[in-house]
């Protein structure tokens, strides 16, 4: 359930759609900022009729795997590439911390500044 700002508005993960096309989503799998669960979907697969997917330039496996919280936060297609990135897990979740909680959140923000340079196409 979404019950806060951050599992609303920032992102949980990226994924890309057949056209190349990213989005980020939050922690319901949604677009960001959407909080009504009945939008549930697959992003990548779903949502294509909405303008919630962007063509960037140079964004690269490189840049993918350091955004992903572990291997186990990186999907790949059936030839090998990366379509869907999270950016943390329930142990990683900046929220979820105990311990060294600025160190978390800092891990998580320098992902999302990494993601913010990004260039339309």
């Amino acid at each position: 359930m979404l019950n806060d700002f951050f599992r609303i508005n920032l992102p949980y993960g990226i994924a890309q759609n057949i056209n190349g096309e990213w989005m980020a989503f939050n922690r319901e799998y949604m677009p960001l900022g959407y909080n009504n669960t009945s939008y549930k979907g697959n992003p990548g697969k779903d949502f294509l009729d909405m303008p919630v997917y962007t063509k960037y330039e140079k964004i690269s496996e490189k840049l993918l795997i350091e955004i992903a919280w572990g291997e186990e936060g990186i999907f790949r297609d059936d030839s090998g590439k990366i379509v869907k990135v999270f950016l943390y897990n329930d142990r990683s979740n900046p929220l979820n911390q105990k311990h060294d909680k600025d160190e978390v959140w800092d891990n998580y923000f320098e992902k999302v500044k990494n993601l913010s340079k990004l260039q339309v196409v």
